[in-house]
């Protein structure tokens, strides 16, 4: 199963858009996925669910983090890195078994020039810690209210294209 998730809790975010995009691109080659957006994380995630604890709300998110076999991480920059809500869901999940020796690809995206490069490669090193493959071809997608249409598309040749073929590299890796 591959799980898209989109690493911001920021509702109707830009980011959820280009996770919702990346889904419709991977039907259409006929794969199936599913989206979790970090907004759905329990509002009380913080005293609930770390450090062993587990409440019947985040038991169904790491029962889906523990049935998936590819991740796909949709990460907005918040300020020079990625979200620090990604990282309570990656400390709240079953350590090492969450994550260990499954694959990912990153997607960093800003309103800014860069696309979140710092912050995709702050979380490269975190997936390296918890042993999560991460598939090469990382990409990062700046301005991105230029980016998209008002149906949530990705518009610009260029990003499709290389959007393209991150995909296609993510289903055969």
């Amino acid at each position: 199963m591959i799980t898209i998730i989109a690493a911001t809790n920021r509702p109707n975010s830009n980011t959820l858009k280009v996770a919702k995009y990346y889904q419709k691109q991977l039907q259409e080659k006929g794969v199936e996925s599913n989206i979790f957006s970090l907004e759905h994380l329990p509002v009380d995630v913080l005293n609930t669910d770390m450090y062993g604890k587990r409440s019947e709300e985040f038991q169904k998110i790491q029962d889906m983090i523990s049935n998936t076999d590819k991740f796909l991480f949709i990460m907005p920059e918040y300020n020079g890195s990625y979200p620090g809500v990604l990282k309570v869901l990656i400390d709240a999940c079953n350590f090492p078994d969450s994550f260990y020796d499954k694959k990912a690809a990153l997607v960093g995206v800003s309103s800014g020039k860069y696309g979140n490069i710092r912050g995709v490669e702050h979380f490269t090193g975190v997936c390296h810690y918890i042993h999560l493959h991460i598939l090469p071809l990382r990409l990062h997608i700046p301005n991105i209210k230029t980016e998209l249409n008002e149906a949530g598309d990705l518009i610009q040749p260029d990003t499709i294209k290389f959007t393209n073929e991150q995909i296609d590299k993510f289903i055969r890796f």
